[in-house]
Protein backbone atom coordinates (compact mmCIF):
# COMPACT_ATOMS: atom_id res chain seq x y z
CA UNK A 1 0.00 0.00 0.00
CA UNK A 2 2.80 2.40 0.81
CA UNK A 3 4.85 1.27 -2.16
CA UNK A 4 1.09 2.65 -4.33
CA UNK A 5 0.96 6.00 -2.58
CA UNK A 6 4.26 6.93 -3.14
CA UNK A 7 3.72 6.34 -6.77
CA UNK A 8 0.44 7.97 -6.87
CA UNK A 9 2.47 11.07 -4.98
CA UNK A 10 4.88 11.22 -7.87
CA UNK A 11 2.29 11.33 -10.15
CA UNK A 12 0.90 14.43 -9.06
CA UNK A 13 2.84 17.88 -10.61
CA UNK A 14 4.71 19.71 -7.87
CA UNK A 15 3.36 22.67 -6.44
CA UNK A 16 0.29 22.66 -8.57
CA UNK A 17 -2.73 24.96 -8.43
CA UNK A 18 -5.35 23.57 -11.08
CA UNK A 19 -8.71 25.81 -12.17
CA UNK A 20 -11.14 24.93 -15.05
CA UNK A 21 -12.28 28.47 -16.24
CA UNK A 22 -15.55 28.00 -18.30
CA UNK A 23 -16.84 31.17 -20.10
CA UNK A 24 -20.50 31.89 -21.05
CA UNK A 25 -20.93 30.12 -24.48
CA UNK A 26 -19.83 26.91 -23.25
CA UNK A 27 -16.02 26.77 -23.93
CA UNK A 28 -13.62 26.36 -21.15
CA UNK A 29 -9.96 25.92 -20.29
CA UNK A 30 -8.06 24.25 -17.42
CA UNK A 31 -5.06 26.19 -15.83
CA UNK A 32 -1.77 24.40 -13.72
CA UNK A 33 -0.37 27.20 -11.95
CA UNK A 34 3.33 26.77 -10.13
CA UNK A 35 3.73 28.61 -6.69
CA UNK A 36 5.23 31.73 -7.75
CA UNK A 37 3.07 33.54 -10.41
CA UNK A 38 5.11 36.57 -10.62
CA UNK A 39 8.47 35.10 -13.05
CA UNK A 40 5.94 32.38 -14.56
CA UNK A 41 6.39 31.96 -18.54
CA UNK A 42 2.74 30.47 -20.19
CA UNK A 43 3.17 27.17 -22.06
CA UNK A 44 -0.31 26.36 -23.95
CA UNK A 45 -0.99 22.66 -24.26
CA UNK A 46 -3.19 22.08 -27.11
CA UNK A 47 -4.66 18.41 -27.15
CA UNK A 48 -5.76 16.28 -29.91
CA UNK A 49 -8.67 15.22 -32.17
CA UNK A 50 -11.11 13.21 -29.80
CA UNK A 51 -8.56 14.52 -26.76
CA UNK A 52 -9.38 16.83 -23.97
CA UNK A 53 -7.29 19.04 -21.73
CA UNK A 54 -7.13 16.81 -18.89
CA UNK A 55 -6.54 13.83 -21.40
CA UNK A 56 -3.51 15.49 -22.88
CA UNK A 57 -1.83 16.81 -19.45
CA UNK A 58 -2.08 12.88 -18.13
CA UNK A 59 -0.60 11.52 -21.53
CA UNK A 60 2.20 14.09 -22.05
CA UNK A 61 2.70 14.62 -18.39
CA UNK A 62 3.27 18.25 -19.91
CA UNK A 63 2.72 20.09 -16.51
CA UNK A 64 4.35 17.73 -14.08
CA UNK A 65 8.01 19.13 -15.86
CA UNK A 66 6.79 22.92 -16.19
CA UNK A 67 5.76 23.38 -13.12
CA UNK A 68 8.54 22.30 -11.67
CA UNK A 69 10.59 24.45 -14.11
CA UNK A 70 8.32 27.54 -13.01
CA UNK A 71 5.82 27.62 -16.07
CA UNK A 72 2.29 28.04 -16.30
CA UNK A 73 -0.01 25.50 -18.12
CA UNK A 74 -3.15 26.47 -19.87
CA UNK A 75 -4.88 23.25 -22.02
CA UNK A 76 -7.63 24.86 -23.98
CA UNK A 77 -10.10 22.42 -24.82
CA UNK A 78 -11.42 21.89 -28.57
CA UNK A 79 -15.53 22.12 -29.74
CA UNK A 80 -17.66 19.41 -29.97
CA UNK A 81 -18.66 15.77 -29.33
CA UNK A 82 -15.25 14.78 -30.29
CA UNK A 83 -13.56 17.47 -29.27
CA UNK A 84 -11.25 19.05 -32.33
CA UNK A 85 -9.56 22.12 -33.59
CA UNK A 86 -10.12 23.74 -36.96
CA UNK A 87 -7.17 24.00 -38.78
CA UNK A 88 -8.80 24.69 -42.21
CA UNK A 89 -8.10 21.23 -43.96
CA UNK A 90 -9.25 19.58 -40.82
CA UNK A 91 -10.53 18.18 -38.51
CA UNK A 92 -13.79 16.44 -37.54
CA UNK A 93 -16.43 19.02 -36.37
CA UNK A 94 -14.40 22.38 -35.49
CA UNK A 95 -13.80 22.45 -39.03
CA UNK A 96 -16.83 21.55 -40.43
CA UNK A 97 -18.24 24.55 -38.36
CA UNK A 98 -15.41 26.80 -39.38
CA UNK A 99 -14.83 27.84 -35.90
CA UNK A 100 -12.79 30.52 -34.99
CA UNK A 101 -10.35 29.22 -32.76
CA UNK A 102 -7.77 31.79 -33.44
CA UNK A 103 -9.82 34.07 -31.76
CA UNK A 104 -10.52 31.47 -28.72
CA UNK A 105 -6.89 31.10 -28.09
CA UNK A 106 -6.74 34.88 -28.10
CA UNK A 107 -9.27 35.25 -25.59
CA UNK A 108 -8.13 31.96 -23.29
CA UNK A 109 -4.54 34.08 -23.39
CA UNK A 110 -6.10 37.26 -22.28
CA UNK A 111 -8.08 35.80 -19.49
CA UNK A 112 -5.53 33.97 -17.75
CA UNK A 113 -3.14 36.74 -18.15
CA UNK A 114 -6.18 39.08 -16.70
CA UNK A 115 -7.46 36.74 -14.16
CA UNK A 116 -4.35 35.02 -12.90
CA UNK A 117 -1.89 38.24 -12.97
CA UNK A 118 0.42 36.49 -15.78
CA UNK A 119 2.93 37.64 -18.14
CA UNK A 120 0.88 36.48 -21.56
CA UNK A 121 2.85 39.10 -23.87
CA UNK A 122 5.05 36.26 -25.46
CA UNK A 123 3.83 32.73 -24.53
CA UNK A 124 4.80 29.16 -25.69
CA UNK A 125 2.44 26.57 -27.72
CA UNK A 126 2.81 23.17 -27.92
CA UNK A 127 0.32 20.56 -29.23
CA UNK A 128 -0.27 16.85 -30.52
CA UNK A 129 -1.78 15.93 -33.72
CA UNK A 130 -4.76 17.97 -34.03
CA UNK A 131 -3.16 20.19 -31.59
CA UNK A 132 0.36 20.38 -33.32
CA UNK A 133 -1.52 21.58 -36.65
CA UNK A 134 -3.33 24.17 -34.01
CA UNK A 135 -0.43 25.39 -32.52
CA UNK A 136 1.33 26.14 -35.53
CA UNK A 137 -1.19 27.96 -37.01
CA UNK A 138 -1.69 30.37 -34.13
CA UNK A 139 1.61 30.52 -34.32
CA UNK A 140 1.61 31.61 -38.09
CA UNK A 141 -1.28 34.28 -37.59
CA UNK A 142 0.55 35.28 -34.51
CA UNK A 143 3.74 35.35 -34.43
CA UNK A 144 4.16 38.85 -32.22
CA UNK A 145 2.40 36.53 -29.64
CA UNK A 146 4.41 33.10 -29.56
CA UNK A 147 8.02 33.28 -28.77
CA UNK A 148 8.16 29.26 -29.95
CA UNK A 149 5.91 26.19 -30.63
CA UNK A 150 6.27 22.68 -30.75
CA UNK A 151 4.42 20.15 -32.65
CA UNK A 152 4.17 17.09 -32.49
CA UNK A 153 2.71 14.34 -34.63
CA UNK A 154 0.99 16.94 -36.75
CA UNK A 155 1.59 19.51 -39.33
CA UNK A 156 -0.47 22.81 -40.45
CA UNK A 157 -1.89 23.49 -44.05
CA UNK A 158 1.09 25.83 -44.98
CA UNK A 159 -0.91 26.73 -48.50
CA UNK A 160 -3.13 28.59 -46.26
CA UNK A 161 -1.76 29.56 -43.46
CA UNK A 162 1.11 31.63 -44.34
CA UNK A 163 3.71 32.80 -41.96
CA UNK A 164 3.42 36.41 -41.17
CA UNK A 165 6.86 36.42 -39.11
CA UNK A 166 9.41 34.66 -37.95
CA UNK A 167 8.69 32.10 -34.66
CA UNK A 168 11.11 29.51 -33.67
CA UNK A 169 9.86 25.69 -34.15
CA UNK A 170 10.67 22.42 -33.21
CA UNK A 171 8.63 19.59 -34.69
CA UNK A 172 8.38 16.11 -33.78
CA UNK A 173 7.40 13.21 -36.02
CA UNK A 174 7.49 9.38 -36.93
CA UNK A 175 7.83 8.41 -40.12
CA UNK A 176 5.46 5.49 -39.73
CA UNK A 177 2.84 7.65 -38.47
CA UNK A 178 -0.65 6.50 -40.41
CA UNK A 179 -2.61 9.33 -39.00
CA UNK A 180 -0.90 12.43 -40.33
CA UNK A 181 2.15 10.73 -42.87
CA UNK A 182 5.30 12.15 -42.75
CA UNK A 183 5.76 12.82 -46.33
CA UNK A 184 2.28 13.80 -46.43
CA UNK A 185 -0.87 12.93 -47.85
CA UNK A 186 -3.47 10.69 -46.41
CA UNK A 187 -2.44 7.74 -43.96
CA UNK A 188 -4.19 4.16 -43.36
CA UNK A 189 -5.72 5.58 -40.51
CA UNK A 190 -6.52 9.36 -41.84
CA UNK A 191 -10.20 10.77 -40.86
CA UNK A 192 -12.18 11.97 -43.13
CA UNK A 193 -10.54 13.37 -46.53
CA UNK A 194 -7.36 15.75 -45.32
CA UNK A 195 -4.74 16.15 -47.82
CA UNK A 196 -1.74 16.93 -45.28
CA UNK A 197 1.55 19.19 -45.60
CA UNK A 198 4.68 17.13 -45.58
CA UNK A 199 6.56 17.72 -42.68
CA UNK A 200 9.75 18.96 -44.42
CA UNK A 201 7.59 21.32 -45.90
CA UNK A 202 6.19 22.82 -42.76
CA UNK A 203 10.21 22.98 -41.51
CA UNK A 204 10.75 24.97 -44.66
CA UNK A 205 8.30 27.69 -44.36
CA UNK A 206 9.76 28.45 -40.58
CA UNK A 207 13.07 28.23 -41.80
CA UNK A 208 12.42 30.79 -45.06
CA UNK A 209 10.08 33.03 -42.48
CA UNK A 210 12.86 33.05 -40.03
CA UNK A 211 14.43 36.08 -42.72
CA UNK A 212 18.15 34.95 -40.45
CA UNK A 213 21.08 33.25 -41.83
CA UNK A 214 20.79 29.81 -40.45
CA UNK A 215 23.26 26.79 -40.80
CA UNK A 216 21.15 23.46 -40.83
CA UNK A 217 23.23 20.32 -39.34
CA UNK A 218 21.95 16.96 -38.44
CA UNK A 219 22.87 14.15 -36.20
CA UNK A 220 21.66 10.87 -35.96
CA UNK A 221 21.72 8.32 -32.85
CA UNK A 222 19.72 5.07 -32.83
CA UNK A 223 16.35 6.09 -34.91
CA UNK A 224 16.64 9.57 -34.22
CA UNK A 225 17.52 12.26 -36.48
CA UNK A 226 17.66 15.90 -35.09
CA UNK A 227 18.24 18.36 -38.07
CA UNK A 228 18.75 21.95 -36.23
CA UNK A 229 18.97 25.15 -38.15
CA UNK A 230 20.87 27.53 -35.96
CA UNK A 231 21.54 31.23 -35.91
CA UNK A 232 25.51 31.97 -36.13
CA UNK A 233 25.03 32.12 -32.47
CA UNK A 234 24.22 28.48 -32.55
CA UNK A 235 20.91 28.80 -30.82
CA UNK A 236 18.45 26.27 -32.85
CA UNK A 237 15.64 28.47 -34.68
CA UNK A 238 14.00 25.73 -36.47
CA UNK A 239 14.64 21.93 -35.20
CA UNK A 240 13.24 19.04 -36.69
CA UNK A 241 13.56 15.22 -34.24
CA UNK A 242 12.73 12.52 -37.08
CA UNK A 243 12.06 8.78 -35.37
CA UNK A 244 12.28 6.38 -37.70
CA UNK A 245 9.54 4.20 -37.59
CA UNK A 246 7.45 6.32 -34.98
CA UNK A 247 3.70 6.26 -34.89
CA UNK A 248 1.32 9.23 -34.17
CA UNK A 249 2.54 9.36 -30.38
CA UNK A 250 3.98 11.62 -28.08
CA UNK A 251 7.28 10.32 -27.84
CA UNK A 252 7.87 9.52 -23.67
CA UNK A 253 4.54 9.61 -23.12
CA UNK A 254 2.07 6.98 -22.24
CA UNK A 255 0.89 4.77 -24.73
CA UNK A 256 4.40 4.87 -26.65
CA UNK A 257 5.02 0.99 -24.76
CA UNK A 258 5.24 -0.62 -28.83
CA UNK A 259 7.01 2.65 -30.03
CA UNK A 260 10.79 2.58 -30.91
CA UNK A 261 13.27 4.06 -28.12
CA UNK A 262 13.43 7.45 -28.78
CA UNK A 263 13.04 10.54 -27.18
CA UNK A 264 10.96 12.24 -24.27
CA UNK A 265 8.85 15.18 -26.44
CA UNK A 266 7.70 17.54 -22.84
CA UNK A 267 11.67 17.57 -22.04
CA UNK A 268 12.31 18.26 -25.77
CA UNK A 269 9.51 20.70 -25.71
CA UNK A 270 10.84 22.62 -22.56
CA UNK A 271 14.15 22.42 -23.71
CA UNK A 272 13.61 24.06 -26.91
CA UNK A 273 11.11 26.84 -25.05
CA UNK A 274 14.47 27.77 -22.52
CA UNK A 275 16.55 28.66 -25.78
CA UNK A 276 13.95 31.05 -26.65
CA UNK A 277 13.05 33.19 -23.36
Amino acid sequence: MRIILLLMLSLIPFGVQAETVKFSDGRYYRIDLPDDLSTARVILGLHGGGGNPDQFARSSGLSNAALRLGYAVIYPAGTGRIPTWNVGYCCGQAQRNQVDDIAFIDRVIADAGARFDLDVRRVYLTGMSNGSMMSERYAAYRPLQVAAVVGVAGTMDIASDRLRGPVPLLAIHGTADQNVPYNGGSGPRTRGNSNFVAVDDVVRAFVAASARSLQGRAIQSGVVTRTDYSTQRGVPWVSLIKIEGGGHVWPGGRRTFREPRSIDATHEALRFFAQHP
